[in-house]
């Protein structure tokens, strides 16, 4: 990255960012006074000029080289990443791998090597032949109600996903979602979708943190925006706590207020 524009600080900064740098930028909320870690979550996005999240179906098109720096950076310091069934099948998502370069602090953070991919799916519509539930570092999770089908749950559990109940119909509750996963000792939290999954947490209340990537392009369509799903009653506002910039593209933070 090139230029930081902290909101606390008048200076600009015009040089490239290292890895750790970045981390740092980004790193999440210690614990509270008392001492216990809280669950933090954050999502990470990207659209278009256009508020456009998807180009044919996929982000990679609207994405760049820097925003996927700005990604696995996310993905580092992250305990879990949750993401929508949907985007699992659309991305083809495989599990996250270790970086060497994030080693030693997630040794010092109390961490495994990867993150853990956590899949939200109330009917488990899902490939569990894919390396995601076959060959992860860390075993995949499963966010799912407690009327998921029953012969779905058994071929995740089989396939070594670990199958975790939040919700009291098929459906996950977000709210009750971000606990379980708080009491499985992820606090550090990160979703990077899609839409109508960032759309559910959203209208639950549950999001304290969005890292959107301002992309400087047009595509028109009628392509998600970053949320979907029905509106709430009261816009949420967020305060601006960071924005990056390379070639066009802005990298902005922001927390709940």
């Amino acid at each position: 990255m090139r230029r930081l524009f902290p909101v606390t600080d008048e200076t600009v900064t015009h040089r490239e960012w290292s890895l750790a740098e970045l981390a740092a930028a980004y790193a999440y909320p210690g614990p509270t006074a008392g001492g216990r870690p809280v669950p933090w979550l954050r999502a990470n996005m990207v659209s278009t000029l256009d508020g456009a999240a998807q180009h044919e179906g996929r982000s990679q098109p609207i994405s760049s080289a820097a925003d996927m720096r700005i990604f696995g950076t996310l993905r580092a310091l992250a305990d879990v990443v949750i993401v929508g069934a949907e985007t699992v099948r659309q991305e083809v998502y495989r599990p996250a791998r270790a970086r060497a370069e994030f080693a030693e602090q997630r040794k010092a953070a109390g961490q495994g090597p990867a993150p853990a991919i956590a899949v939200v799916s109330g009917r488990l519509d899902l490939d569990f032949s894919l390396p995601l539930f076959t060959s992860p570092l860390v075993p995949t999770l499963v966010l799912t109600g407690a009327a998921a089908p029953a012969d779905r749950v058994a071929a995740a559990e089989k396939a070594g996903a670990r199958v975790v109940i939040a919700g009291d119909g098929v459906g996950v509750e977000p709210a009750r979602a971000v606990r379980a996963l708080g009491d499985l000792g992820y606090t550090r939290l990160l979703t990077e979708g899609g839409p109508r999954l960032l759309g559910q947490l959203v209208a639950a209340g549950v999001l304290d943190e969005l890292c959107l990537t301002v992309s400087p392009m047009l595509t028109a369509g009628d392509a998600q925006r970053i949320a979907g799903g029905p509106s709430v009653a009261v816009p949420q506002r967020f305060v601006l706590a960071s924005l990056l910039e390379e070639e066009g593209f802005l990298f902005t933070r922001y927390q709940r207020s």
